[in-house]
Parts: C-alpha cells; structure tokens; sequence
C-alpha cells in the first residue's frame, strides 16, 4: 500500500496520469493554437521583409481571376456583402441574445470575448502591417483599406468556429461544420476573385482567427456545458465560477 502510495506521488508518474487526462485539451492547443499562430508568424514575417509576400500569390491570383465571367461577377460581389463584418454583427447579436435569455453566461461570455477580440486583432495587424492591396486588374468591387489580413477571411472563420463550438454537443455540429466550412472557402474565394487580397492575406485571417477562437474556448470553457438544460434550468457551470475560477479570485 506504501509503495503504491509513493508511486502515485512521484512526479513522474504524476505527470504521466496528467498527460493521460488532459491529452484531448493538450492537442487541440497544439492544433487549433500553436500551428495556425505558427503559420500567422511566418506570413507576418515574410511580408513584413517583403511586402510582395509570396511566389505563390499572384500566380493564384490570376487563375482565380482567369476563370472570371459575368456570372461569377455577381456571385463573388454578392458574397463580398454577406461577409461583410458588419452582416455578423445581426447573426452574432441574436445569438447573444438567446443565450442571454437562456442564461448561458458562460457561452455568452465566450462568444462576445472572441467576436470583440477578433476584431481588434485585424485592425491591430492591418494598422500595422500597411500591406497594399492586390492591383493586378481593376476590381469590380474596390477597397481602400490596408489588406494584411483579410477581415472577411477572419469574420467568417470566427464566426463559424463560435457556432462549432458552441454547437459541439448537439448532433447539428456536423451540419454547421460542412455547411460552415463552405462558408469560409466562398468568402475566401470571392476575395480572390474580386482581386482585393493575396492568398496570404485570406491564409493570414483564417489563421489568426482560428487560433484566437480555439484559445479562448479554452480558457472561458463553454464546451462543458450540454446543449439544452434540463426542465429549463440553467447548467450549474454556465451560472457559477468553476473551482479553479474561484480559487484564482480569492488569490487575487
């Protein structure tokens, strides 16, 4: 029993049981928060040595823009306006408001931490970055602002991974993946199409906002709470600090 005792307290074997629990968390931050930053970083870095970013982008660019005709006009500007942050702001706003009502604060607590935050994010990098849109061909529908990263890119990834992890404990998530995901690509492409971004820039967006979202779900948690309440009660987690939460209050 002694021995048994020790083994369980030595750090070896306590690190071991640690890894064993935790490994699900520890690999969703390996994949869905240090390689979408690792990948944001080497964008970042390359085109701020050299603002042409990429051998790969204009290539693309103009196999995108090759296949153009009217049809595909009117496609790629009818996406551009329903990826417009601001067609969000209705969508994430009544999802707020549901949850509000449903006392979810956990969830709502998750969902306006990363909707703010992204935003944020985008103006920062695009202040910073300065990189000047494509003019490769005369846009059909033109922008003006900076395009490192592309906000459209991280809109419709933030917003899609919110309504995935949200939605995780419901058998709908497989519908808002596959639906969602065709989502993100269209706006991308249309971005392409309409010759307002380079490739990294709409890469740089799905990265960084894929990264930001996933971190933090981790740390606000409101993936531990089930889809629907019971006798249309609250979960007790999305109404109460958990007791780590607590702990780190009173340390404080």
């Amino acid at each position: 029993m002694e021995k048994a005792n020790k083994e369980s307290q030595s750090p070896l074997n306590f690190l071991k049981n640690l890894l064993i629990t935790r490994w699900r968390s520890l690999l969703l931050l390996l994949i869905g928060v240090y390689l979408p930053l690792q990948v944001f970083e080497i964008l970042t870095l390359k085109i701020w040595q050299n603002e042409a970013g990429f051998s790969w982008d204009v290539p693309i660019l103009l196999a995108v823009h090759s296949t153009a005709n009217p049809q595909l006009d009117v496609l790629a500007v009818t996406l551009a306006k329903v990826g417009l942050p601001l067609t969000a702001i209705p969508i994430l706003g009544a999802i707020a408001l549901i949850l509000l009502l449903q006392k979810r604060w956990r969830s709502l607590a998750f969902l306006v931490t990363t909707s703010v935050g992204s935003v944020i994010i985008n103006r920062t990098a695009k202040a910073l970055m300065h990189r000047v849109r494509p003019q490769l061909w005369q846009s059909i529908a033109p922008e003006l602002s900076f395009a490192f990263p592309s906000a459209h890119a991280m809109t419709s990834m933030t917003l899609v991974a919110i309504l995935l992890i949200l939605s995780w404990a419901n058998p709908w998530r497989w519908f808002v993946f596959m639906f969602g995901s065709l989502y993100v690509i269209a706006i991308g492409w249309c971005r392409l199409y309409l010759g307002v971004h380079f490739p990294s820039d709409i890469l740089a967006g799905w990265m960084v906002a894929l990264a930001w979202t996933i971190g933090v779900s981790l740390i606000i948690k409101p993936h531990i709470t089930t889809a629907k309440f019971v006798d249309g009660e609250p979960d007790e987690d999305e109404t109460t600090l958990l007791p780590e939460e607590t702990k780190l209050i009173a340390e404080d």
